[in-house]
């Protein structure tokens, strides 16, 4: 769990809440397949570090997020990066949503075992959501385009994903001029996170 080291201001609870997440996670994942079986060794770095990195972007680029900010998790899978954001930020109300159901279950029971009183969870496509939020998050659930699409009628302000690679097909002209993009290894210097992006796409009403 290195990467505690980059969030010094983390109490003891969120600390004790993130250490809990690999023995959560590896017993449930031999149950229910929500991450690669390679890849369960690799919880903290490729996982949870890799969904806290919207923290450091939210800190540094948006100011961070004051009490009673409301954050969608669109294709949350087993529960990223909605439940590391959501240990990190105790004072926001998080809404974790994907169609799988299996998967659902799993952030819920994960959340449910460390205690995190302000998540909630549904088995649902985005589009089925009325509610409206005031950031949607995601990680690589599809191109950008697609997913602004789904997003732009719930979010409020803005969608901040985790991406990867060369995003030039999927910068439009009119997304480029909206979306501010942030290399993770400028925030961490694991090299897991060479290619990888945080990238923020405030929405045009």
């Amino acid at each position: 769990m290195d990467f505690v080291k980059y969030f010094p201001e983390l109490t003891s609870e969120q600390t004790s809440q993130y250490s809990a997440l690999q023995e959560l996670y590896a017993d449930w994942n031999s149950k229910i397949n929500v991450i690669s079986r390679k890849d369960i060794d690799n919880l903290y770095e490729h996982h949870v570090q890799h969904s806290i990195a919207i923290a450091r972007f939210v800190e540094e680029e948006l100011g961070g997020w004051g009490d009673g900010t409301t954050i969608v998790d669109v294709g949350c899978g087993g529960g990223f990066p909605g439940i590391p954001l959501a240990i990190r930020y105790p004072q926001c109300k998080f809404l974790l949503v994907d169609r799988i159901g299996k998967k659902v279950r799993v952030a819920q029971e994960v959340a449910n075992a460390i205690g995190l009183k302000n998540v909630e969870f549904r088995h649902a496509g985005i589009e089925e959501v009325k509610a409206s939020f005031d950031y949607a998050v995601s990680r690589a659930v599809m191109n950008l385009p697609d997913l602004l699409k789904l997003v732009k009628r719930v979010t409020k302000t803005g969608l901040i994903c985790l991406k990867g690679g060369d995003l030039t097909e999927e910068m439009t002209p009119a997304i480029a001029r909206s979306t501010v993009t942030r290399d993770i290894s400028q925030y961490f210097s694991e090299e897991f996170f060479e290619t990888k992006k945080v990238v923020y796409t405030k929405i045009q009403k």
